[in-house]
């Protein structure tokens, strides 16, 4: 079994080399079915089955997920990553003047969007707990000049956030990752206002993944073996205290999983999905 601490900093060695290289890179994962060890795969065993680096254009995965041209034309260079699965900012309703929070913010892209829509007098707090996530958001800030943005080095299961501060809680493909996710809902749940919402695009299973998948660190680092299934998903949202609760999937995303990690028979399980809950008044 895999402790909660060799999850995190799997997860955190990806997504640190994320930020170095400025986009999603698939190395090779090895798996019995595809080609077994990578010295033993022949270049063509390689080429048939989807083994090596395979690099991700974050703007067109971006467009594939739903943003706008006027999205990725209004970020800082360098924000955009292509990490997502979905577009959290289409369920969000984001009004002028809130507080948002974006667990897992990344480069910086859906914060700096949040921005433009809360206003000079909203604020977007981000949150991530890989060090070199923070440091090229905090970058782009300095290119975008926003002065209603921060980002703050932390974990999601336990957020630098006060109580009761937040109107809105974002994030995007980032709580499948985290290896406890009813303490995520719950911190979630504590630094949302009364009415606070919830609105979020995450990996979910449609059925219980195989031990294997759950147990492959590759596997949970690129969104796969740590997916909750939805009655799951439901429930924990429950426990920390949720209301009115409803998770969507989107069966199209089956496409763009099959093509991050081809022979891995993820699209068989998962499905991104769009979860959004609210904090009773």
């Amino acid at each position: 079994m895999q402790t909660n601490e060799k999850i995190r900093e799997s997860v955190r060695q990806t997504y640190g080399k994320v930020a170095k290289q400025g986009k999603y890179v698939q190395e090779t994962i090895n798996h019995p079915s595809c080609c077994g060890t990578p010295q033993k795969a022949s270049a063509e065993q390689q080429a048939g089955c989807g083994c090596g680096s395979k690099e991700f254009d974050p703007e067109q995965t971006s467009s594939y997920l739903g943003y706008s041209k006027e999205d990725l034309n209004a970020v800082p260079e360098g924000s955009n990553l292509g990490i997502g699965c979905g577009n959290p900012k289409t369920i969000a309703g984001i009004k002028k003047g809130e507080t948002v929070i974006d667990l897992g913010s990344g480069g910086g892209f859906d914060c700096f969007l949040a921005a433009r829509e809360v206003g000079k007098n909203g604020r977007v707090i981000g949150v991530d707990m890989t060090p070199d996530m923070i440091t090229r958001a905090r970058e782009n800030t300095e290119k975008m000049k926003s002065d209603n943005v921060e980002f703050r080095l932390g974990e999601i299961e336990h957020l630098p956030v006060r109580d009761n501060v937040a109107d809105l809680i974002i994030s995007n493909c980032v709580i499948n990752l985290s290896p406890e996710k009813q303490q995520v809902f719950s911190d979630a749940f504590r630094v949302l206002k009364p009415g606070g919402r919830m609105a979020i695009s995450d990996i979910v299973a449609l059925k219980p993944l195989p031990e294997d998948v759950k147990q492959d660190l590759s596997l949970v680092s690129a969104c796969i073996g740590g997916a909750a299934t939805i009655e799951e998903t439901t429930l924990m949202l429950k426990k920390a205290g949720f209301e009115k609760i409803l998770v969507t999937p989107k069966r199209i995303s089956r496409e763009l999983i099959d093509e991050w990690l081809p022979e891995s028979r993820a699209g068989k399980f998962v499905v991104s999905a769009y979860i959004e809950a609210k904090k009773p008044v």
